[in-house]
């Protein structure tokens, strides 16, 4: 369906997210991936979806220039937020351990931003879900970090995996949001697009 809507764009997705990567061929999307290496570095200042919108337009931004005019490059950068801090991914084992503690028996916001861009203009749109989280042991986040290695994602946890089975409580909001990308928000934007 959003195929047909969409064939006379090429779209980019700029991501090397092997879950973002999936839900784009669960959507039906014809498109081809181009990645860049950016530092993600945000101003201090900045608080929620104001760090995930400069860091989804950061990554587009890099692009300039290099955009075709039948080109739609789709961007996006999730953050964990918790007790007004974000929380990215891990810097190494010890630091993932830190994070999961930190979210233990806690309610958390999982914040994506994505960002369109074609050589006429720059959208973003973002979505916030709330997460809620039993109390974890240590023993459980040992075993999931020692067998899942979450070190690639934002908070340090991927939720469909055996901690958000065994771990999360509730969730207020978008699921494929906490996963990486929400995914009715992206399809809406999408489908409505001139």
């Amino acid at each position: 369906m959003l195929r047909d809507k969409l064939k006379r764009y090429k779209i980019i997705l700029a991501s090397g997210s092997p879950r973002r990567q999936q839900f784009f061929k669960d959507l039906d999307l014809d498109f081809e991936i181009r990645l860049k290496d950016i530092e993600e570095i945000y101003p201090d200042d900045l608080q929620g979806v104001e760090i995930t919108n400069y860091l989804a337009q950061l990554k587009a931004n890099a692009f300039e220039g290099e955009i075709a005019a039948n080109e739609l490059l789709v961007t996006s950068d999730t953050i964990v937020w918790l007790n007004n801090k974000a929380l990215g991914k891990p810097k190494d084992y010890d630091d993932a351990f830190a994070i999961l503690k930190s979210l233990s028996n806690e309610t958390h916001e999982v914040i994506t931003s994505v960002c369109f861009k074609t050589v006429l203009k720059t959208e973003t749109i973002f979505d916030v879900t709330k997460v809620t989280f039993n109390q974890l042991s240590d023993e459980a986040i040992h075993y999931y970090l020692d067998n899942y290695k979450p070190f690639d994602k934002a908070g340090a946890y991927g939720i469909q995996e055996w901690i958000g089975l065994v771990g999360i409580n509730r969730i207020d909001g978008s699921y494929t949001n906490v996963v990486g990308l929400p995914t009715e928000k992206v399809y809406h934007y999408l489908s409505n697009r001139d």
